[in-house]
């Protein structure tokens, strides 16, 4: 282990917990040592929910959970540097990228401790109706449980950050598995929470098999809510095996954009250039599909090729470093291969492929829609540029996936733009942007395979709550 690797151990009712065995975590650029976990179990899991549902016991003001939230999103800020090394350590993420990650991070903290303060029912209108005369109804929000939290390794700041910050604005204690690949931010992020004065128990975090540990989640009835992001196989199982459970996914996608004719072609690939390969495009709404109006497609492929290849890969600690490494040889291997089936089907490799042990930006054209680049998720540099011979059809091939995170289209016209609002057929539409796009406190989800929740903390919150009526006769 290198010296400077960091050794951190599991956070369970309050105590920092050593368990006998340890994981490595090792650089997906370096395939250096990083750091080492402790690594948990089926037995520091039930502790973990125990810890959690003792806590519960012990509910916290609203004004409190707040200022727990804005004093984490302040300790982000002093030690932002730090949180950024560790994502882009761990994940291999640029470091320039994990900057903006932890800023991110920030935001959603401090969105989060707005909801903690104006977490309220409603008025029911009682007497709009003959039986409810001389009656007064409302409705009071209540925390909905001890929540279990499951985090993927490609967000491994802020993507934790969106599970913890709501569940404590609403009042729920978590346990948390992070993703074994990436879990120094997480338990960072416990490090500020605790240090931001969260009691025992309130916030547990174990490292380890999610088979072990996600069944004990799955299992006891005091987990309430489930909340997941990463595979879709995964995903579904879950809910599956938790029907009496609140189970709250974010999914995979295959990414679309339309480019109509009329659209800024220069401005739209700049923007597909930058955000279809940040952190190698390992991101659930990272640009994959490129549908433009045949029109226009050899002068945007002409804008677009340059500005991909103008895209530095390497080191992910080089501040100049615009693509890193996929997280692992599997995925790398993974990636390369569907490359090539797309290639031995007659699709055209513009630019990108293997550079050593990097994959570098790759765009490919004339993809059939059946091949596993277009019509699974690549979660790697890979984008694929199609002609299409008009708007209509270019929607179509869009919503032609079983996904439905996000999606995107440049146009000039207002009305094509609404046009693919109203057809497009994903939890978010984004308009002469990339739909790569996501800012931390908009609703954030997906439709079909892509998910069943909305992210952002005024809406996760209301999900980690159950509304109770009160009626009171007068």
């Amino acid at each position: 282990m290198a010296a400077t690797a960091t050794e951190r151990k599991l956070l369970i009712d309050g105590e920092w917990t050593e368990t006998g065995a340890w994981l490595d975590i090792r650089s997906p650029y370096s395939g250096d040592v990083v750091g080492r976990v402790a690594k948990g179990g089926a037995a520091e899991a039930r502790r973990a929910v125990d810890a959690a549902a003792r806590a519960l016991q012990n509910p916290l003001p609203a004004h409190r959970r707040a200022e727990i939230l804005v004093k984490v999103a302040g300790l982000i800020g002093r030690r932002h540097e730090e949180v950024a090394r560790t994502i882009c350590e761990e994940a291999g993420k640029p470091i320039k990228t994990a900057r903006v990650e932890a800023s991110r991070a920030m935001s959603t903290y401090t969105f989060a401790a707005v909801e903690a303060r104006k977490l309220a029912g409603e008025m029911i209108p009682m007497e709009s109706a003959q039986a409810g005369e001389g009656k007064l109804g409302f409705t009071v929000r209540k925390p909905i449980g001890v929540v279990g939290a499951i985090s993927p390794f490609n967000f491994p700041c802020n993507l934790v950050a969106h599970k913890l910050a709501p569940a404590l604005a609403a009042g729920c204690p978590v346990v948390l598995k992070p993703a074994s690949q990436t879990p120094l931010s997480a338990l960072l992020l416990a490090e500020l929470e605790l240090e931001a004065g969260l009691p025992a128990g309130w916030l547990n975090v174990l490292v380890g098999p999610a088979s072990e540990i996600g069944d004990v989640l799955v299992e006891d009835e005091r987990v309430r809510l489930i909340t997941f992001t990463g595979s879709g196989d995964v995903g579904w199982k879950l809910q599956e095996r938790a029907p009496r459970k609140r189970v709250k996914l974010e999914l995979g996608n295959s990414t679309p954009v339309i480019v109509a004719a009329d659209a800024d072609l220069e401005a739209a690939a700049s923007k597909l250039a930058a955000n279809a390969f940040a952190f190698a495009g390992q991101s659930c709404i990272s640009v994959q599909r490129i549908y433009v109006e045949r029109s226009s497609f050899d002068a945007f492929v002409r804008a677009f090729v340059p500005k991909v290849e103008a895209l530095k890969v390497g080191d992910p600690g080089d501040d100049d470093t615009d693509v890193g490494p996929v997280i692992d040889n599997g995925a790398r291997a993974r990636i390369a291969e569907w490359i090539d089936e797309a290639a031995a089907r007659g699709a055209t490799v513009l630019t990108g492929g293997r550079d050593g042990d990097l994959l570098k930006p790759t765009v490919i054209a004339g993809v059939p829609d059946d091949a596993k680049v277009s019509c699974e998720e690549v979660f790697g540099p890979v984008v694929i540029v199609n002609p299409a011979d008009s708007i209509d059809e270019a929607l179509e091939r869009a919503n032609g996936t079983r996904f439905g995170l996000q999606a995107g289209i440049f146009t000039a016209s207002l009305d094509t733009a609404l046009r693919a609002a109203d057809r497009l057929e994903f939890g978010g539409v984004v308009v002469n942007e990339a739909p790569t796009f996501r800012s931390d406190q908009m609703p954030y989800g997906g439709v079909k395979a892509s998910g069943n929740t909305r992210e952002g903390p005024a809406y996760a919150v209301r999900e980690m709550t159950e509304e109770r009526l009160v009626v009171i006769q007068r």
